[in-house]
Formats: structure tokens, C-alpha cells, sequence
């Protein structure tokens, strides 16, 4: 058993994006992979209990419970928000370094800011939405196309695994929930202190996170690094998973974690 690893999905994701990760990961460190609340196979305590503060409040009760604080902690997107929440919160602690793939750490800009969580919070509050999105979503070609908006190539295997969770009306309701709850801007004013060890890897062709953005989470930060990956879009550790854990891998030992 090696040092804690603790990875965390994105939001509409689940555990099955790590697939081809935790083989190697695991040679390497005690890998804690959950699946957020209202994701996949974890319920939810309703829409009060996935925000961005409750969710970092349960992963530290889970990880006492299991007696394992993690030395490091890779993030996908919404899962790097909730990692760094997840240590601000714990500053007493050891610090773990962070790993944020296509991080989405600061709120998006002008309107989409105003309108995504309200939106959402409308949606979630409709108790036939999540029926109407899982009926979308099996509709051929419905759920390839969402990922590739995202600027994402995956393979039949990869699609199929969404098919399945977007086809899921609990799954779909907890993404929305999550969605609704969802603010960063007090995260945003905090980033300056995770001052710890910072490692930032994005798709060069991320169309759901604005590369700007990321760049302006990296100045914020003492100890940030950031590494951009041509040709991947926002799920580049799907599309790459061989260079994605070769970058963690390393990142960590050469920090001496």
C-alpha cells in the first residue's frame, strides 16, 4: 500500500471515468475512488447536500472513516473544485498537493454566471426533469454528440458508460441537483490560499471550460503549475489515460509526496 490518492469525477461523470487510470495508479498509491453524492451509486441527502461546502463535508467523513487523509488529490473538472474546497476546509491538516484536470475553479463569465444556476435550480425542482433528460439521452447519437461538444473523442466503450448513467433518471436528477447548488465565487476569493503543490492539465481543445479561466485559476495560485495537452478536449484523462497517470505519477514524486 502506498500514499493516499483520492480522485474525484466531474459533474454528470462517475467512477467509471477512472477506468484506465486505477490499474496504474494503483501500483503506486492506495487509490480512494467515490462517486459524488446523486452520482451513479451514491444517493443524495436532496439538493442541500450537494453543494459545493456539504460535498467537501462528506468526503472528509468518509475519509476518516476509512483512515485515509490523502497526500495528493486529482480532480476532474467540478472534482478539482471540490478538492481544493475539500483542503481550504482542512487547513489544520497535512496539506495534500492538488491535481486539477480541466479544472473548473472559477465561476464562468458574464451571463452564463447569472443564468446557469438558476436554471438548474428550476430543472432540478421539476420532479419529471430527470425522466425528460434519460429519454434525450437514449435517443441515437444523442449522448456522442454531448461529448463531443465537449471537444472529446471516446471510443464505443467510453459512450456506452455514459449511455448508461444518462439514461439513469436518479443519476440525472442528482447531476441537476449538484448543478443547482453550485457556486464558486467564495472558492474563487480562497484559491490564493492553497498554497501547497499545485498541477494543472488541460485539453488544449476544452470547449466546456474557457482556457482563460484556467490561466487566471493559475496566476491565483503560489505554487501552480499548468500543462496543456494538443489534440484533447475536457475529457482528456479519457482520451489519454497512459499520459495522464505518466504526469501524476511523476508530478507527485518530483514533489517528494
Amino acid at each position: 500500500m502506498g500514499p493516499t490518492l483520492l480522485l474525484l469525477h466531474g459533474t454528470g461523470a462517475s467512477t467509471h471515468s477512472w477506468r484506465d487510470l486505477v490499474p496504474a495508479l494503483s501500483r503506486h498509491f492506495t487509490v480512494v475512488c467515490p462517486d459524488l453524492p446523486g452520482h451513479a451509486f451514491s444517493a443524495s441527502q436532496g439538493t442541500r447536500g450537494l453543494s459545493l461546502e456539504s460535498i467537501a463535508a462528506g468526503l472528509c467523513d468518509l475519509l476518516d472513516t476509512l483512515g485515509h487523509w490523502p497526500t495528493a488529490i486529482v480532480g476532474h473538472s467540478a472534482g478539482a473544485a471540490i478538492a481544493a474546497q475539500l483542503v481550504l476546509g482542512n487547513l489544520a491538516r497535512p496539506m495534500p498537493c492538488v491535481i486539477g484536470l480541466n479544472p473548473a475553479w472559477l465561476p464562468l463569465p458574464g451571463l452564463a454566471n447569472w443564468l446557469f444556476p438558476p436554471t438548474a435550480k428550476l430543472m432540478a425542482l421539476n420532479p419529471w426533469s430527470g425522466r425528460w433528460f434519460s429519454r434525450q439521452a437514449a435517443k441515437p447519437g444523442r449522448v456522442r454528440r454531448l461529448i463531443e461538444g465537449t471537444g472529446s473523442r471516446l471510443g464505443e466503450p467510453g459512450i456506452a458508460l455514459y449511455q448508461r448513467l444518462l439514461e439513469a433518471p436518479a443519476h440525472v436528477n442528482g447531476v441537476l441537483g449538484m448543478m443547482a447548488s453550485w457556486q464558486l465565487d467564495s472558492l474563487a476569493r480562497r484559491l490564493p490560499q492553497l498554497c501547497g503543490p499545485v498541477f494543472m492539465q488541460v485539453g488544449a481543445n476544452d470547449r466546456a471550460i474557457p482556457g482563460v479561466l484556467v490561466q487566471q485559476a493559475c496566476a491565483l495560485m503560489p505554487h501552480a503549475e499548468l500543462v496543456s495537452l494538443a489534440g484533447l478536449g475536457h475529457l482528456a484523462h479519457e482520451e489519454d489515460p497512459a499520459r495522464t497517470c505518466q504526469l501524476i505519477v511523476e508530478w507527485i514524486h518530483q514533489r517528494g509526496h
